[in-house]
């Protein structure tokens, strides 16, 4: 597929079709590193969730210092008008973005009235339920929030999730296992993860190193009110080497099956399967 093909791209007020320049050399997102994104999706004629994302990038907005110049509601007209544009029963990602243009006297720090707005809207497929992957330890770490700005979906994070990813491909596997600064689990390198284990369900608590994402939370909340236990609860890696089932939640594949963890097998189980179905019937008869 060529580069740009499938994506439209909304900046300085008006919807352009492909992939258009947005950042300029000096701009201090391409130099400095303040951007910061959301995703949403579309599929089957929904876009679950789309309020809650369009409110979180507004919030990471202003973890990086940055003052958001879309309200929430004008957002959301905006992914519309963009999805109209798209080819009909398209899965759509969602990408709102913001960053910053100028910085401060010092440079170092950015100017908040200086934030840039885009969205991008690409033509990404559902991947197919029956899409798994396999998980493996990685000797690198989410960080905490002295550090760095985890409590915002920050592209200067991304390198780090980069490094997870290529270390567990190395090794044979589809992603990483990933500990927090006190080593326990946290999450995979591009998702959140859950746990089953006699019928019951776990998830690592969030404790500000990780994004304890939308989709994740729809999950939770789909699942209590199916009568499913859910414990958010500190987890170990031994706590999955002897689990029943393992599953991720992001917003790009909604439930992914684990199949293995290092050397532990796994199969993409009932429980797993009943996630991604109560999910589905959310979507399609509420959104």
């Amino acid at each position: 597929m060529a580069v740009g093909t499938h994506i439209k791209t909304y900046f300085n007020g008006a919807w352009h079709d492909g992939d258009v320049p947005i950042m300029r050399a000096a701009d201090h997102g391409a130099w400095l590193g303040t951007t910061v994104f959301d995703g949403a999706r579309r599929f089957e004629g929904v876009s679950p969730d789309l309020e809650a994302h369009c409110e979180r990038v507004n919030r990471s907005a202003l973890a990086l210092q940055m003052s958001p110049t879309v309200a929430v509601e004008d957002m959301i007209a905006i992914a519309h008008e963009g999805l109209a544009r798209c080819e009909e029963g398209a899965a759509v990602y969602i990408r709102p973005m913001y960053w910053a243009v100028a910085g401060d006297p010092a440079a170092i720090a950015p100017d908040p009235e200086s934030t840039a707005f885009a969205m991008c809207l690409e033509h990404i497929p559902m991947p197919p339920q029956s899409a798994g992957t396999t998980l493996t330890r990685t000797k690198f770490r989410r960080p905490v929030l002295e550090s760095s700005v985890v409590n915002a979906k920050a592209g200067c994070l991304y390198p780090n999730n980069a490094r997870m990813l290529t270390e567990a491909r190395a090794k044979g596997f589809g992603n990483a296992l990933v500990a927090d600064a006190m080593g326990n689990v946290a999450e995979t390198a591009t998702a959140n993860i859950f746990m089953v284990k006699d019928g019951e369900v776990f998830t690592p608590m969030p404790n500000g190193t990780f994004l304890a994402g939308i989709t994740r939370a729809r999950h939770i909340a789909n699942m209590k009110a199916d009568g499913i236990k859910v414990h958010e609860a500190v987890l170990g890696f031994e706590d999955f080497e002897t689990a029943d089932e393992v599953f991720m939640s992001g917003n790009m594949a909604k439930v992914t099956p684990v199949t293995a963890f290092d050397d532990v097998a796994y199969q993409a189980g009932p429980l797993t399967r009943r996630v991604r179905d109560m999910y589905w019937d959310w979507a399609l008869t509420t959104s």
